[in-house]
């Protein structure tokens, strides 16, 4: 059994430090890193890139809203014109300096308000999917797992990847639970870790009213910027590793 373990990394943005990059890129299989609109400065980033490059992580490209004050997690109605525009840069630049860092952009993982917005949103999904095909067809785009961006964007030619969140707690629908809701957010590593393995092993989670919810998800994600975040993937990865499950970039398995 093959899994991939990513974060969200890059979010530092000047004197701002987020996260434990260097930590978290012992442990993940894939960064998605951020593009400069809602975190990140670009000698960060570009340090961040480096890197995963040492490490030998894939990295993707974390676009989002341009949302710097939000941190990219407020909903917005961005025009598609506006908002092609907005992802074919962020993939662009991130290019740029993945290219400096002797390193390249593998796939794209939307961010935040953008990622949750897309994974029903047909107009502003297709909106992504058509500025990810014209910057670069090849590259993957990892989404909700069970959500219909993941048949739109493999209906125009994209590979699309299904993710898991670990420190999330899920819907009996299968969506994960508001941030605005209590229980929303995991904190227990330990607690964490076995319903990683369980979902590795049986694609299965407890939703946050005690059920059963089947999830496919050939990645997963543990949240950078959550406190505990370095902890938490240290403990998913040694429970996976443990059960036989390999951690491997799904990018290592792409055509």
């Amino acid at each position: 059994m093959n899994i991939d373990l990513n974060s969200d990394l890059g979010e530092s943005l000047g004197v701002w430090r987020m996260g434990d990059d260097a930590a978290m890129l012992s442990l993940v299989s894939s960064a998605n890193v951020a593009c400069g609109f809602h975190a990140g400065d670009p000698a960060g980033i570009l340090r961040t890139l480096r890197q995963a490059k040492e490490r030998g992580v894939a990295v993707g490209a974390h676009v989002s809203y341009r949302d710097l004050v939000g941190f990219g997690r407020r909903n917005m109605d961005v025009d598609s014109a506006d908002l092609r525009a907005d992802v074919i840069y962020q993939i662009g630049a991130l290019k740029g300096l993945a290219a400096a860092a002797g390193t390249t952009v593998r796939y794209v993982k939307p961010h935040g308000a953008l990622y949750n917005t897309i994974a029903h949103d047909e107009r502003q999904a297709r909106d992504v999917i058509a500025a990810i095909r014209e910057i670069d067809p090849g590259l993957c785009l990892v989404a909700l797992a069970g959500s219909p961006l993941l048949g739109w964007a493999r209906g125009e030619g994209l590979r699309a990847v299904a993710e898991a969140f670990a420190d999330r707690a899920y819907t009996p629908q299968g969506t994960l639970v508001s941030r605005r809701e209590p229980g929303a957010v995991l904190h227990d590593a330990d607690e964490v870790a076995a319903r990683m393995l369980r979902l590795a092993t049986d694609g299965t989670v407890t939703a946050i009213d005690g059920s059963t919810v089947r999830i496919e998800a050939e990645s997963v994600c543990v949240h950078g910027d959550s406190p505990g975040a370095v902890e938490m993937a240290r403990q998913v990865r040694a429970r996976l590793e443990q059960a036989g499950v390999t951690i491997r970039s799904f990018v290592d398995s792409a055509a």
